[in-house]
Formats: structure tokens, sequence, C-alpha cells
């Protein structure tokens, strides 16, 4: 049995909506915080806190399995995507064919933006989307 040494990639998904707070355009200093049972949850915004508020169990299980496609940041159960190790990274894609031959053209970028340790503006970034720029 091999064990792997591959890095796992980690990144915010809401609890409340299931949004990849990447794939929104919503960065961290703007991330609603929570802390539930020890651990920090991070929300895309203050009605999704207060929603999760309400019951933290139950939208904890529904995304308990969930992971984000670093190149499209498609947000899906991992029994739905296809998991491969590239440069040191377990990283799980989205099924379509494309998005790993993206990311393999720049593992270093998309494993930065999936970890918001790079500007992405996203769906939410961009002004006009209910969210002005900073």
């Amino acid at each position: 049995m091999t064990i792997s040494a591959a890095k796992t990639i980690i990144t915010p998904i809401c609890p409340a909506c299931g949004c990849s707070l990447i794939r929104l355009g919503i960065g961290s200093d703007r991330w609603a915080k929570l802390i539930y049972e020890g651990k920090e949850y991070f929300c895309c915004c203050q009605d999704c806190a207060d929603l999760f508020s309400q019951d933290p169990a139950k939208y904890l299980k529904e995304i308990k399995d969930w992971v984000v496609c670093p190149t499209c940041l498609a947000e899906k159960p991992m029994q739905q995507t296809i998991r491969m190790e590239i440069a040191g990274w377990e990283v799980f894609f989205c099924r379509c064919p494309h998005c790993p031959k993206v990311f393999q053209k720049d593992p270093d970028h998309y494993v930065k933006r999936l970890q918001a340790e790079i500007p992405y503006d996203g769906v939410f970034g961009q002004v006009g989307y209910g969210f002005t720029k900073k």
C-alpha cells in the first residue's frame, strides 16, 4: 500500500450556499467568519452566516465532501470529480477534460488562486454584482 505524499489544496466554500468564495471573487477581507465547535468557517456574506448559524450541522453535512475544481472553480461533491496528483498536489477536477490540461500549464497559479493567495475578481468581485471594489 502506497501512501500519497501529495499536498492538499485548502479552499473556502460557504457552508450555507455551497459556493466557492474564490469563484465568487470575495476576498478574505470580506468573508463572514464564524466559529462552530472550535473550528473557523467562512461565509460569502452575513446573510449566509446568519443562515448557517441557525443549523450548522445541517449545512456542514450538505457540503461535507465538496471540493472545488482549481481551473474552472466549479463546486462538486468529491465523488463527481476526477482526482489527480499534479506537481505534488492532490487535485480534484470537474469532469471536463480541458481543466487538467489548463492546470498543468501553470499549477502554481491555480493552487495560489484556489487558496486565496492571489487576487481574483470572480463573480461578485466585479463592480455591479452586489459589491464594490475596496
